[in-house]
């Protein structure tokens, strides 16, 4: 910078140097004189230049200290967590089932082997993480500092230019030492480099000119970045009805003909019988101190599972322990629980033996899943291997078998049915009036019989006031068993115990059984069909009526709704679900009548030649 000091010419001192000249002026431009600007270019350095290398301190960073809970588990060894806590519960239902139910002892055996292959068979099977956590506190894992590798490999991924860079650091501090009796293998290598590096540029020159002339033709898209999925730490088959499910395995392997309403309906699962609904406060309390937010969430349904997401998860496992494992499970029970089928529709014996009939025609699904059963005979290659609706719902299966013969006894169209032969089936079977009239009865005392607390049907909220004397005790005992504790959980000396002690109460009936579907009703007789002979009176089965589900702005006739909304009230289902598997059990059943008859014109047409 210019000095200080006055222009000899106009005597200013404000000086500025020109960029493009270099000149010193004053501000009314005079050059000032004898100044010297001189610049100075290194082109090569020479043999005894200093060089300065940048060494690493080692002094650590502070880590951030984390304000999360050491107690809570994270990450797999959360998800293997949260599978040890569904464990202990299977464990207590499968103790209450058997107490309720009476079941053998072998019963649990059969559900600890099913319960470990559904663990086998998830998706993503939970990892031994508490194994793999114990090893890095005791020093026995291979990264341990204990036992350190012999030779660190760079592992491929986002890491690895990291550890490169590590080892080629190392390398260079422990290359000072040596650096004169290597100087030669430098050299050599330098020049490998060299030839290395123009090859590569040479490359480099023609990708990118062909990519130009490519570029002058073809506009170039540019990458969407996509965002990274969360990846979910429970899925769809983890859920806690897993559990179920694996009941509903064990008791179809001893063949106990149970369905999916006997767990879910206020027997067991609603009325807090079988451990399901609120089961964090039945596990230890080691247990649930280990439990995250999301992980209390998952074990803490707000509902019972439906029967669709159990038949879902039932047969999804009895396939793949079929296919895996070739573990076949049997078919259902199927005579007790069409018989339960036929009492909910208050049909007597006679429909029993005419739907199971029916159903043998049809081939009614008796299996969790359509590979579990045989295929179909193919007499040409377009014929399929299975039937739609094969892997229904088994009950509802039965119970759609039952509403085919009823519409055929019956009609359920408005127009009346009468039998003109006495040897008709239709002569054992009730009126038409009185059926519907005992199956509104019936759907009367199952909602009265049912406890005001948990029943679906009630519109209003039932006070504490309004209850007699029996319903609060009932009242109280459920809420004694939905809400407390258990006994190892429950305070060991306080107000409440020393003056409200809890007595033991003696184990009260079942507020919702199966008497209804089992044993006769007897409210009022059924009167049977009788005999006309009249022309202008439809037979059973004349003018019957396929209604299509797939036209949503059709109507069903009031009959046929209330036989419906019964049989989809006892399975559990929508009325929807059961309407579609009837029309598909009534069009194989004309299929099989149209091959009957052309069979028969066949065999007449030989004779009449």
């Amino acid at each position: 910078m210019a000095p200080r000091r006055k222009c000899p010419v106009c005597g200013s001192k404000q000086w500025h140097k020109e960029p493009s000249s270099g000149l010193v002026t004053c501000s009314e431009g005079h050059v000032l004189q004898n100044y010297r600007n001189e610049t100075r270019e290194v082109t090569e350095l020479g043999p005894h230049a200093v060089r300065k290398r940048n060494l690493k301190s080692g002094r650590k960073k502070k880590e951030r200290q984390s304000k999360a809970d050491p107690k809570v588990y994270h990450g797999e060894r959360a998800r293997f967590h949260y599978f040890q806590c569904l464990q202990v519960i299977l464990r207590m239902q499968v103790e209450a089932l058997t107490r309720l139910w009476e079941l053998p002892p072998e019963f649990e055996f059969v559900c600890r082997d099913v319960w470990a292959l559904n663990l086998s068979l998830l998706p993503n099977p939970p990892s031994p993480e508490p194994f793999l956590h114990t090893q890095d506190d005791l020093g026995e894992g291979p990264s341990s500092p204990v036992n350190p590798p012999a030779k660190r490999t760079p592992s491929p991924g986002p890491d690895g230019d990291e550890t490169e860079k590590e080892e080629a650091a190392g390398g260079n501090e422990s290359g000072e030492s040596s650096e004169s009796s290597t100087g030669s293998e430098s050299e050599s290598d330098g020049s490998t480099h060299d030839s290395e590096l123009d090859e590569l540029m040479r490359e480099n020159s023609e990708e990118s000119s062909s990519s130009e002339d490519e570029g002058e033709n073809t506009p170039k898209r540019k990458p969407v970045a996509r965002a990274p999925r969360k990846k979910r730490t429970f899925g769809q088959h983890d859920v806690p009805a897993c559990t179920i499910s694996c009941l509903v395995l064990a008791c179809w392997t001893l063949r106990l003909p149970v369905m999916y309403m006997d767990f879910v309906r206020c027997v067991l699962i609603e009325s807090y019988d079988l451990p399901y609904l609120d089961a964090l406060r039945l596990l230890p309390e080691n247990m649930t101190c280990h439990l995250r937010k999301h992980t209390v969430q998952a074990l803490s349904p707000h509902y019972p599972p439906t029967p669709s997401n159990l038949h879902r998860l039932s047969s999804r496992l009895a396939r793949l322990m079929y296919s895996k494992y070739d573990i076949y499970t049997p078919e259902m029970n199927a005579a007790p629980v069409l018989w339960r089928s036929v009492r909910a529709l208050q049909g007597t014996p006679t429909l029993y033996v005419l739907a199971k009939k029916i159903a043998h025609r049809v081939s009614v699904p008796l299996t969790l899943h359509r590979s579990l059963a045989p295929a179909l005979e193919r007499k040409t290659a377009r014929d399929p291997t299975f039937h739609k609706h094969d892997s229904a719902i088994p009950e509802v299966a039965l119970a759609a078998a039952v509403v085919v013969v009823m519409k055929m006894v019956y009609g359920l169209d408005g127009s009346p049915r009468r039998p003109r032969e006495k040897d008709d089936p239709a002569c054992a079977l009730p009126v038409l009036a009185d059926l519907l009239q005992a199956i509104r009865d019936d759907e009367k005392s199952t909602e009265a019989a049912a406890p005001p607390y948990f029943t679906e049907s009630i519109k209003w909220a039932l006070s504490v006031l309004d209850m007699d004397d029996k319903m609060l005790d009932d009242y109280l005992a459920f809420c004694e068993k939905a809400l407390l504790p258990r006994e190892d959980r429950l305070p060991t000396r306080n107000v409440t115990t020393d003056h409200f002690p809890l007595s033991e109460r003696p184990p009260s009936p079942s507020p919702h059984s199966d008497t209804d579907d089992t044993t006769p009703a007897a409210r009022h007789a059924m009167n049977a069909n009788e005999i006309d002979d009249g022309s202008d009176v439809l037979r059973p089965g004349q003018n019957y009526h396929i209604y299509n589900t797939q036209d949503i702005l059709g109507t069903v006739p009031p009959d046929l709704e209330l036989v419906v909304n019964r049989a989809a009230k006892w399975a559990g289902v929508d009325d929807d679900y059961v309407l579609g598997v009837v029309e598909r059990f009534e069009r194989r059943l004309m299929r099989w009548l149209e091959t009957v008859k052309r069979k028969e014109r066949d065999a007449r047409a030989p004779a009449s030649e």
